[in-house]
């Protein structure tokens, strides 16, 4: 029972020391794809961790279980791992991490479920507002088949997607949009949002709100979920920098945002029918500084050690599971 009982420490250490590293770490803004990808690992890392320890407690616990994952394992595998120490700690100690499992998947589910159903009420509002274009109508926009422009009626300019499962992905641009951006302004921000439907971040930024929120206790899963929205927000920057040009995206960043940017009072969150809310003053500022004079990227080398570093992480929690068992697999293979 010592590697149950060694795996929740093992997550406690990353969770208590990973966000200390990363918020030191300036290369993210740099890197926001990686940056994600770091953080994710971290995130996994911790789960992986208690999810391991309480897969090993069951094993304790339950002899089917324990004979199913012993089955191929030469002798004396088993009995490294000493699932018949612990008595009464077991018993506890599984019933604490299976709370702390149901707790998880009740928040991510509801997470999910409230983004469904808002995402549901936004496009039966927008359909009501704005009548969708077919496909053949606005090529100067650049539409694909496989997705809906819809124009909503408001001298704000404003531009947003909303993916939906099984329907197309729903391109929403204000008139006032229209008026302000020229064509290859709009065809930034389309880039944008489509790189934000392409990557899955609308799923990303529920699983972490879910985790802040289960656990708002946790340093790490509240650094998570603050961290990913902002860097979402710059990977789909960098892609649709990547396509039509940083001064393009720029630009249109600083049209669909100029009126909040030119006061100094927050605009009133007054927004027409699915509208989601607009981002901070700040970030918008700090997205255009980093478009227009932002430092270069990584190298690919250190974008590869990066990423092989997340790897590494994950692999931590499997090979404090495996320990005790390759431990033994490797003194009776020298002494045979």
């Amino acid at each position: 029972m010592g590697t149950a009982f060694a795996l929740p420490l093992v997550g406690v250490a990353f969770a208590m020391v990973a966000p200390r590293i990363l918020a030191r770490a300036r290369w993210q803004d740099r890197e926001p794809v990686v940056a994600l990808w770091v953080w994710q690992c971290v995130v996994a890392a911790v789960l992986l961790c208690f999810g391991l320890s309480l897969l090993v407690t069951a094993a304790a616990l339950w002899a089917p279980l324990r004979d199913r994952l012993f089955w191929i394992a030469p002798r004396g595998v088993q009995d490294s791992y000493d699932l018949t120490v612990g008595g009464a700690w077991r018993g506890v100690f599984a019933a604490v991490l299976v709370t702390a499992a149901i707790h998880l998947v009740l928040h991510l589910v509801r997470e999910a479920h409230l983004a469904r159903i808002s995402r549901r009420r936004r496009y039966h509002e927008l359909r009501e507002a704005a009548p969708p274009l077919p496909y053949e109508q606005p090529h100067r926009w650049r539409i694909r088949r496989d997705e809906r422009l819809l124009v909503m009626e408001s001298p704000r300019p404003q531009a947003w997607s909303l993916p939906l499962p099984r329907k197309p992905l729903q391109l929403v641009v204000s008139t006032g949009a229209m008026r302000r951006l020229s064509r290859e302004q709009l065809d930034a921000v389309l880039a944008h949002e489509r790189a934000h439907a392409r990557a899955r971040h609308h799923l990303l930024l529920q699983s972490a709100g879910a985790l802040a929120t289960a656990f708002p206790g946790a340093t790490l899963f509240t650094a998570y979920a603050d961290r990913s929205a902002r860097l979402v927000e710059l990977a789909a920057d960098d892609a649709a920098a990547y396509r039509h040009g940083h001064l393009a995206t720029a630009l249109a960043l600083l049209d669909l945002n100029e009126t909040r940017l030119g006061t100094a009072r927050p605009v009133p969150a007054v927004w027409a029918p699915g509208t989601p809310p607009p981002p901070p003053v700040e970030q918008v500022a700090a997205r255009v500084d980093r478009l227009l004079t932002g430092p270069p990227r990584l190298r690919p080398v250190q974008r590869l050690n990066l990423t092989a570093v997340g790897l590494m992480m994950i692999m931590v929690p499997v090979l404090v599971a495996l320990a005790p068992g390759l431990d033994t697999l490797l003194t009776v293979g020298w002494r045979g």
